[in-house]
């Protein structure tokens, strides 16, 4: 038997090509470029993508030329959620979470999901949120720089006086 070879993501369902699995993958298992994966039946198939790609929740991997779609699904994963019903508390929460480049997950107008991290609780016990742990899936905001995750990167900033080259 002959293991597939997925070499697209797309967001969309090709009903033209059957459907031949699922994948369920963490958060940061799917930030992913080529890597041998197994499918929720238990067969292998190899990712192949061009670059590293963000493989949200939802999407489908193609495999072959045409040959079918493979769906990716989040896993149910340790996580903390925040909940209020005061926006500017979210907004306040939700800035300084970005400010640290962590990945989040808005959870409607009153709350948000981030990764399980016990220095992150800290964090917002102290800005009078209430954080939970949980077993959830976790499918965060793709960020303004490229949807992939956001820890350890840099956007190429330039600081220096009289530095004008700016790639953003």
């Amino acid at each position: 038997m002959t293991m597939h070879r997925a070499t697209s993501f797309t967001a969309v369902r090709d009903e033209a090509v059957p459907l031949l699995g699922q994948v369920t993958l963490t958060f940061s298992d799917r930030f992913r470029r080529r890597i041998r994966l197994t499918m929720d039946s238990g067969e292998p198939i190899m990712l192949d993508l061009a670059e590293v790609t963000q493989l949200s929740d939802g999407g489908f991997l193609s495999v072959g030329d045409g040959d079918g779609q493979v769906a990716v699904c989040a896993a149910v994963e340790e996580v903390l959620d925040v909940h209020t019903g005061d926006p500017t508390q979210l907004v306040r929460w939700a800035w300084h979470l970005g400010n640290r480049h962590l990945p989040v997950q808005f959870l409607g107008a009153e709350g948000l999901r981030l990764a399980w991290d016990p220095v992150i609780a800290d964090m917002l016990r102290g800005l009078g949120a209430d954080p939970q742990p949980a077993q959830a899936p976790f499918a965060p905001e793709g960020g303004a720089y490229g949807g992939g995750p956001t820890y350890g990167h840099s956007h190429a900033h330039h600081h220096g006086k009289g530095d004008h080259d700016h790639d953003h």
